[in-house]
């Protein structure tokens, strides 16, 4: 029981050590975690979707920080399909200066990622279509800063995918995948809740 008692204490202290600072607050790189709702997954037929993800960040200068993200979302198409998206990519991050207080950190994101969607037939593994394209987002997002190293972030963006366009329908009886060629303007309507740490100041 002690045992336990010090493995789930250590973390807690690290977390509220401070950070070595060299100056500004460029050259700060952190690690964080996040859970991801999607919504407008493959049109009309598509149910919001749930995912997790992680991310590294490095910061550049202090109004001016970049976030390298991976996520994994899976969504139902209806009740005959089933949709997976992997998004791996990087953000970058403006703050303002509107800071309403010292631990909130509100900021404006715009970025790229490159994607991997897979569609399939809930009765038939075999039975798929899948895609890989690219896509841009941008968004708004607001660090929560619980102490000088941890943070809570919470984000808001729109993706847009650059590539074609592949949706799943029901006809008679039968789940038939369409792959449209042709650029589309498909996307995701993205929410995150992540948890960062801070390791280091680099500069």
């Amino acid at each position: 029981m002690k045992y336990l008692l010090v493995c789930f204490l250590i973390p807690l202290v690290g977390f509220s050590q401070p950070l070595n600072m060299k100056g500004s607050q460029g050259g700060i790189v952190s690690f964080g975690v996040r859970t991801t709702i999607s919504a407008f997954n493959d049109g009309l037929t598509g149910n919001v979707g749930t995912g997790v993800g992680g991310q590294f960040r490095l910061q550049f200068a202090d109004k001016v920080n970049s976030d390298w993200f991976f996520d994994y979302i899976t969504s139902d198409i209806g009740e005959f399909a089933n949709r997976t998206d992997y998004h791996i990519g990087w953000s970058v991050m403006f703050y303002p200066g509107m800071e309403l207080t010292p631990r909130f950190r509100p900021y404006v994101l715009a970025g790229h990622c490159f994607d991997y969607s897979r569609l399939e037939d809930n009765s038939n593994r075999n039975n798929f279509d899948e895609r890989w394209s690219s896509a841009v987002q941008g968004g708004l997002g607001v660090h929560y800063n619980l102490t000088q190293r941890l943070d809570l972030s919470a984000v808001c963006q729109y993706m847009v995918h650059l590539g074609n366009h592949v949706h799943a329908e029901k006809e008679n009886g039968l789940v038939v995948f369409h792959n449209e060629k042709g650029a589309s303007l498909e996307g995701h309507l993205l929410f995150h809740f992540g948890i960062n740490y801070k390791i280091s100041d680099l500069w």
